[in-house]
Order: C-alpha cells, then sequence, then structure tokens
C-alpha cells in the first residue's frame, strides 16, 4: 500500500501535467512518486523541494533530477520538449523576488518554453522600466513579481500592450509583510490587462501563461 496517487492524466484532461509539491511530504513519499516516473519515462516538475531532499533524491541515483537552489525547484528530466523562445518575460520589483521569478521560469522550461527574466525593475527607480519598455512592450505576456506595496503591477499595466499576471511576493515587512499588500493591489488596480494568482505562486503564474499561449486564438506554440 502507498498514500501517493499521482494523478498521469491530468496533462490530457487539461494542458498542465501534475507538479510534485514537495514541501510536508516525506523522503519516502518523494522517492514513490520519483520511481513512479521513472518506470513511466516520465519527467517530474518539483517544486518547494528543500536542498537535503534534492541530495537524497540524487544519492539514491537519481542523477537525471537538476535542482535550482534559488527556486528550490527541480526537474526530473526523462526526455523534456526542445526549448522555445515565446518572447515572455519574467519582471520582478527587486532582487529578493528572485526566488518566485525563477520558480515560473523553471515551470516553463518543463514545458518546452523559454521566458526571460528581468530582475530589479521596482518602482523607486522608475528609469529601471523606461529603459527596458521596447522590450516589455514587445512581450505578449509578461510575469510580474513584487512584493512590498506591488506597484510594479499597476505601472506595468499602465504601459504595455501585453497580459500582466501578477505575482505578489511575500518580500517586505510591516503592513507589506506576507504580500498581503502586494495582492491587495494587484486585486485592486484599476490599470486594465491586470490579473493576478496567489502569493509567492510563480508556478501558477507561469501555468496561466502556458494556457494564453497554448490557445489556439492566439497561435501558440
Amino acid at each position: 500500500m502507498t498514500d501517493v496517487e499521482f494523478d498521469w492524466q491530468r496533462e490530457s484532461r487539461t494542458g498542465i501535467a501534475e507538479a510534485v509539491l514537495c514541501s510536508g511530504k516525506s523522503h519516502v513519499q518523494l522517492q514513490q512518486i520519483i520511481d513512479s516516473a521513472q518506470s513511466r519515462s516520465a519527467s517530474l516538475l518539483l517544486t518547494r523541494l528543500s536542498a537535503s531532499a534534492a541530495e537524497a533524491i540524487a544519492a539514491s541515483g537519481h542523477v537525471n533530477l537538476q535542482y535550482f537552489p534559488t527556486s528550490a525547484t527541480a526537474l526530473l528530466d526523462n526526455g523534456l520538449p526542445e526549448v522555445v523562445d515565446t518572447r515572455c518575460l519574467i519582471v520582478t520589483a527587486g532582487t529578493s523576488d528572485m526566488p518566485v521569478a525563477e520558480e515560473a521560469q523553471v515551470t516553463l522550461r518543463y514545458y518546452g518554453l523559454k521566458a526571460a527574466i528581468i530582475a530589479d525593475c521596482g518602482v523607486a527607480g522608475l528609469w529601471r522600466i523606461t529603459d527596458k519598455l521596447e522590450k516589455l512592450r514587445q512581450a505578449p505576456v509578461i510575469i510580474a513579481v513584487a512584493g512590498m506595496e506591488g506597484a510594479l503591477f499597476p505601472v506595468l499595466g499602465g504601459l504595455v500592450p501585453g497580459l500582466v499576471i501578477a505575482v505578489p511576493a511575500s518580500t517586505g515587512y510591516g503592513v507589506s509583510e506576507q504580500g498581503k499588500a502586494a495582492l491587495s493591489t494587484a486585486l485592486a488596480t484599476c490599470a486594465p490587462g491586470v490579473v493576478s494568482v496567489n502569493i509567492d505562486n510563480g508556478y501558477g503564474a507561469a501555468c496561466a501563461l502556458l494556457k494564453v499561449l497554448r490557445h489556439k486564438t492566439f497561435g501558440g506554440p
């Protein structure tokens, strides 16, 4: 008997495969999932994977595990698709938001999509955005990651024609602590074309971007 029942059919139903949320799972449970994936020659996306758990998985013989320590994500590579550039961007307000941004980037890589990260574009120095405006305006979708008051979301929404997916980050302190002020800004913005996912949910933002690009109306891959 096992307490793990993985949804291997989810991608065929929804276009998004089940990812492995590793926090709260024991090493034994993670090993069961990975062993099952290996027996199927299936790739996996793992999120919130601690460095110690990643080391244990690699030590058990899974040399095809690629770990990304900044975002605590990993890819079990059993034949990942070739990478296609999407022209989409991931923009962070600060360097402290990079863990969430990288989670989104690694998620897209799992599906064979490339999205470049433009880091440290917080509105305290608006020139950091205006200097990159030409490139930002060419992106069909931008994932914007910001903590504190989340001002990056409405600023981008008022400057670019593409969809802005806001990811409130838990970086911040005082009234901005745990990302709730940034979430309020994302939800309350009057800038059109801004949608929001949950706090620190880089994975969810990447999945939303993936569904937009895959819709035939948009001519995506």
